[in-house]
């Protein structure tokens, strides 16, 4: 198993910033990497530094949506596995979430973070529903994986 993490600049645009990870994951595949992560909130700047949103689901999008799309088009093309991040809104819930796409494009799963922090310049609780869905592990054609998101790397089930 090769992973690549990737850590962008976000600016406001959604799709420059899906455009540039798009890009990116091309080059990362290209250098060897089969399993490819981004980081936590990587096509949008981080809200959540931000006390009382307006409206914090204007930012958020469905699984499947245009970003989860997109990469699972580019999974099955290069035949990876990427594992995104990116603010949910399920039904009237809103996640801090990673779906994981396999090689043949297909969304494998989605695991959410579950523990949710506030604190100076991290106001999640009012942007984030806590998930409901555990700490899943994947089985990949690479091996298998599992996906601890920003405050859930604290606790044991993530380890």
């Amino acid at each position: 198993m090769k992973i690549a993490l990737i850590q962008q600049k976000c600016t406001p645009s959604k799709t420059e910033n899906l455009n540039k990870g798009l890009t990116s994951a091309r080059l990362a595949a290209k250098k060897g990497a089969n399993v490819i992560c981004f980081a936590e909130l990587a096509f949008e700047p981080f809200y959540p530094q931000h006390k009382n949103p307006e409206k914090p689901a204007q930012h958020a999008e469905e699984i499947p949506g245009e970003i989860t799309t997109a990469f699972s088009e580019l999974a099955k093309e290069l035949g990876v596995v990427i594992v995104l991040n990116l603010y949910e809104k399920a039904g009237n819930a809103l996640y801090d979430s990673s779906p994981v796409i396999n090689v043949d494009g297909s969304i494998m799963g989605v695991t959410r973070m579950v523990h949710i922090t506030d604190y100076a310049c991290f106001h999640e609780k009012e942007y984030y529903t806590p998930g409901n869905n555990g700490a899943p592990v994947y089985e990949t054609p690479f091996g298998k994986i599992g996906i601890a998101i920003c405050y859930d790397r604290h606790y044991p089930e993530y380890m």
